[in-house]
């Protein structure tokens, strides 16, 4: 690999570009990348907020805000869990399922058209190989021992 390969800088531009042109394509259909992505993990209708904002790598206080935004639009609403008086469920409305439908064609054309820059043969190995770093090495994203608080500065 050359030396000069800046990875980091090409997986964040990736994703940044990434984000912004589904982002662009959901907002067509009227909902973010975040409420698409609780929307269509919350499907099953068996999930706590906390396993969503798990399964959407949310934090609790973006996740409750998002379902706020989600259930004054009428796309979903929270229950009480029937196995745990603290927890609640999230189930989506019709309206909701209607949006998640909408938005999965979305999302599959937006995946097409990216991808579809890439020759077939690529395109299989580089999302292989995401998947295999997702779900391997990168699956557990490492903890410094100690925050930095405020960046190093040159003298």
């Amino acid at each position: 690999m050359a030396e000069s390969l800046d990875l980091i800088l090409l997986l964040q531009q990736a994703a940044h570009a990434f984000d912004k042109e589904l982002a662009a394509a959901l907002a067509k259909v009227g909902i973010s990348v975040r409420h698409y992505c609780v929307l269509s993990k919350a499907l099953p209708g068996d999930r706590t907020q906390i396993r969503l904002a798990e399964l959407s790598a949310l934090d609790k206080t973006t996740m409750v805000v998002t379902l706020d935004e989600l259930e004054k639009a009428g796309l979903a609403e929270r229950r009480p869990s029937p196995t745990d008086r603290r927890a609640r469920i999230v189930a989506v409305t019709k309206a909701g399922k209607r949006v998640v439908a909408e938005g999965e064609r979305v999302v599959a054309a937006v995946y097409d058209e990216i991808l579809s820059t890439l020759p077939q043969r690529q395109r299989e190995a580089f999302v292989n190989a995401l998947v295999t770093l997702v779900n391997g090495r990168l699956a557990v994203p490492a903890e410094p021992e100690r925050a930095v608080r405020r960046p190093l500065r040159a003298s």
